[in-house]
């Protein structure tokens, strides 16, 4: 008998830093409102009440905290001298984009964050989590090394907990996590079958692969992690993206596709070839699991590639309640979109698990290219390793209520391009992810703390 697990949502607080830079070409929310004025304040209570929404639901959900921003080590490095003050203003004067960028609060995003395989999968028994690297964009890629020392506090038990180095970076082996990657199964405890999704192999040729767009995820990345995890091959799908998907905005496979226990929700757009990935998972889950997955396709005369996009109605999260009926937590874009909400409507109405749609307002994010299961890195626990975990970064109604104060105190209503140069908001950031580690209790987290220790 498998043992009893549960799948914890591990959600990353917005920073204080909360910026519009449109760094991420291909992701089309990002470019377009690039230099807009952000509200770094609704943003994170965004983030926050849709965490509640969830534990309110009954589902698992932890924490994390932001990285600290600016990085001013990576600006020095890049030969801006002077004071901190100094450094900021030069970097503003001579090159904006880089400032955005090292201001950037994309951490918030923890699908992107790292790949985690539960101990189910893995040969030996353990739960594998491997940063990703982010090689493909700059802003992105300043992130694993803050990333590899959070989820050692937060996942802290090496017995249970295997933390891999992120992959080499370089566009051999670019690396984006859980966005791309997505688990069935029949119960979290039990064997699942893993799917991991890419865009391009080593030998596409550079600036000429199948899409405009250069794409996020390699093959031979995907490969790696699927090894380092001791993941078993009659277990593991690998899944190349359909480059019309990625030229219409779907950076990351959970633009297009979402998966829980034994649901797969997808676009019929959203794999090059759109018969043979679901086929093998069809005959992988059969032959680990056990019965048949319910695979729901939607055709794009039901749901266009731009429609799709629009409302990022695959980056929903779908949930299992504690009855065992499923929940979708889908954006208020689908809700103010007839197509998307009449779609909605028939899934729940059918006869798949996905008995009820909530709707959460992230519009902030979204406007950076994030929609709710963005937010999240999945994890598939038994009771004894959710007992190992960092107990302090699980959600209850006191940690929310501090969480939601501490915002209010530290966070600006409103951040606009030119405020990045402003010394004051780094000040501002230093005390608030101070004040964090400490309700957090999780030490000295951040360079800052280190160097005034």
């Amino acid at each position: 008998m498998a043992p009893q697990a549960r799948e914890v949502n591990f959600d990353g607080i917005v920073g204080p830093s909360h910026n519009y830079g449109g760094l991420s070409p291909g992701n089309l929310a990002s470019m377009a409102h690039g230099s807009e004025v952000s509200h770094p304040r609704e943003a994170a209570l965004e983030g926050l009440r849709k965490m509640w929404l969830l534990f309110g639901m009954g589902v698992p959900q932890a924490v994390v905290p932001p990285q600290e921003r600016p990085d001013l080590e990576t600006l020095r490095r890049l030969g801006f001298t002077g004071g901190e003050g100094e450094v900021l203003e030069r970097a503003r004067r001579e090159d904006p984009r880089l400032l955005a960028a090292c201001w950037s609060a994309s951490s918030m995003w923890m699908a992107n964050a790292a790949t985690l395989s539960p101990s189910a999968d893995a040969a030996d028994g353990k739960v594998h989590i491997t940063p990703a690297n982010l090689a493909g964009q700059f802003h992105r890629s300043l992130e694993p090394e803050g990333t590899a020392r959070v989820l050692k506090a937060l996942f802290p038990d090496g017995e249970v907990f295997v933390h891999h180095p992120p992959l080499p970076a370089g566009l051999y082996f670019r690396d984006e996590g859980a966005a791309n990657h997505t688990r069935l199964c029949v119960s979290y405890g039990g064997p699942g079958v893993e799917i991991f999704v890419y865009g391009a192999r080593a030998e596409d040729p550079p600036g000429r692969g199948p899409s405009r767009h250069p794409a996020r995820q390699t093959h031979e990345a995907s490969l790696a992690v699927a090894r380092m995890h001791r993941l078993e091959p009659g277990r593991v799908v690998f899944a190349r993206q359909n480059p019309e998907a990625v030229d219409a905005g779907v950076f990351h496979n959970d633009v297009i596709a979402v998966g829980n226990e034994n649901v797969f929700l997808y676009h019929a757009q959203a794999f090059a070839d759109p018969r043979g990935p679901l086929e093998e998972v069809r005959q992988k889950f059969a032959g680990c699991c056990g019965g048949e997955p319910a695979l729901i396709g939607i055709p794009p005369g039901r749901l266009s590639l731009p429609e799709a996009v629009e409302t990022y109605l695959f980056n929903s999260q779908l949930v299992t309640l504690p009855g065992g009926s499923m929940c979708l937590v889908a954006p208020t874009e689908c809700e103010e979109s007839e197509r998307a909400r009449g779609l909605l409507e028939e899934i729940v109405q059918g006869d798949s698990p996905i008995r009820e749609v909530r709707f959460a307002e992230v519009r902030q994010s979204m406007r950076n290219g994030g929609g709710p299961a963005c937010f999240r890195l999945r994890a598939a626990l038994t009771e004894e390793e959710i007992r190992k975990v960092h107990a302090p970064a699980f959600l209850t109604e006191a940690l929310y209520a501090q969480l939601t104060a501490w915002v209010g105190r530290h966070y600006r209503e409103r951040l606009q391009p030119a405020d990045l140069a402003d010394p004051a908001l780094l000040e501002e950031s230093r005390r608030a992810l101070d004040e964090l580690t400490q309700i957090l209790r999780l030490g000295s987290l951040y360079r800052f703390q280190r160097a005034g220790a």
